[in-house]
């Protein structure tokens, strides 16, 4: 009997394409997922086990397989900001930030202090909005429904915030190369200002309710150890780096977009299990609040945009009267700009990581070349370090530790 066991697991960790030797004839080849997409996405686990004890852990990706990288490579440079919304699609703003960056930088310009201190301001408020989503959903893996609940409140505000600047909620494409496609409208600094003042004491109801859970302690305590040098040979980056104990985040190693300016603490952890990639998340939304904080305070005036036609099309009262500003408008938006020949790679700190788009230009206005260097895909590769010796039970607690969004992955 435990000879067929053996023969009908390697069989069928073949038939799902997969080369696994078993330790020996007890162990079990089982499927996790693939799950629906309306969880962190469409991620499928082969998981060898002892008993209940993993042995192995592979990922299987490319589910949603979307081409994103090769269809940027046929828009403009500025239709393609639409796309990469699509790719952490709860972190779209700070997407969009990372690709303009790199733009930007292909044609040597910066948007001026206002557009600098605007893009800041959305952004943290997108890296909270993108930690509530993980929260909530986390929570509720674990089986904490009322966690939930709470975080979306919250979120929902910050979605009200973008839809009040941009006119859409989830994926709003305002950050753009040369600045933002429009300034903050009336009251909405007041609106910030209400949320900002509100949030510390829901982030205290959050954690009120799990902090020192002994069910939450018990699932998340000791379970999914990652050492610093495993996060390093990996690529990991973001929250799961940072509570290993290192405090390597990019608004501080390499400031962008005025990051400089602002004052904020790095949060690490100590034990780097699942329980401290928690508590370092929770402490970045407080940095992000106070980081918010300081950009409505010193929120410099003046324009939003850089002052050159090559990289943004005239302003729209000059169309009523100036032929040529409405021929500008027209082959601006028709052709699109022109980046000298050249690359470009600007890393930005996003919710999860590192990320960054590596664009190629040979002049014309499509990119030759899009990579994008996406942390979800390089964090979900500890996940078979950690996996390995614990339990079946604490796999969906390891997977949302991590914060993986498929979309990323995939793309």
């Amino acid at each position: 009997m435990a000879t067929e066991l053996k023969n009908y697991n390697t069989a069928s960790a073949q038939a799902q394409g997969i080369q696994i030797d078993p330790i020996d004839e007890q162990t079990m080849v089982i499927n996790m997922g693939p799950q629906h997409p309306s969880t962190h996405g469409v991620l499928r686990v082969i998981l060898e086990l002892d008993g209940e004890n993993i042995v192995n852990a592979t990922c299987h990706i490319g589910y949603v397989h979307t081409g994103i990288e090769k269809e940027g490579e046929f828009q403009t440079y500025l239709k393609a900001v639409t796309i990469t919304d699509r790719l952490d699609y709860v972190s779209a703003s700070i997407n969009n930030l990372a690709y303009t960056l790199s733009v930007e930088k292909l044609l040597g310009v910066a948007p001026p202090p206002r557009g600098q201190y605007l893009r800041v301001m959305l952004c943290e408020l997108q890296r909270i909005a993108s930690h509530l989503v993980w929260l909530g959903t986390h929570a509720l893996d674990i089986g904490a429904m009322t966690v939930f609940f709470f975080a979306f409140r919250e979120r929902e505000k910050i979605l009200d915030l973008f839809e009040m600047m941009s006119g859409v909620r989830m994926m709003p494409s305002w950050i753009v190369p040369g600045g933002l496609r429009g300034d903050a409208p009336e009251g909405y600094f007041e609106r910030v200002k209400a949320f900002v003042d509100e949030f510390p004491y829901r982030i205290e109801e959050y954690e009120t309710l799990i902090d020192q859970n002994p069910i939450w302690l018990e699932r998340t305590q000791g379970i999914g150890i990652l050492t610093p040098e495993e996060c390093m040979a990996l690529g990991v980056s973001g929250p799961t780096l940072r509570a290993t104990g290192v405090p390597h985040d990019l608004r501080k190693a390499v400031p962008y977009c005025s990051y400089d300016q602002f004052r904020f603490e790095v949060p690490i952890g100590k034990y780097s299990d699942v329980y401290d990639r928690y508590r370092v998340r929770m402490a970045e939304m407080r940095q992000s609040r106070e980081i918010i904080k300081q950009a409505l305070e010193n929120m410099p005036d003046g324009p939003f945009n850089v002052d050159d036609r090559k990289v943004m099309p005239p302003p729209r009262e000059e169309l009523d009267h100036s032929m040529e500003s409405v021929i500008h408008h027209f082959k601006w938006w028709t052709e699109g700009i022109h980046p000298p020949v050249g690359e470009a790679y600007v890393p930005v700190e996003s919710p999860k990581g590192e990320l960054g788009f590596y664009l190629v230009s040979n002049g014309s206005n499509y990119p030759w070349r899009m990579h994008v260097r996406g942390p979800s895909f390089m964090n979900l590769q500890s996940l078979a370090t950690m996996a390995k010796g614990r339990l079946i039970a604490d796999v969906v607690a390891m997977i949302g530790s991590i914060d993986i969004v498929l979309g990323e992955i995939d793309r």
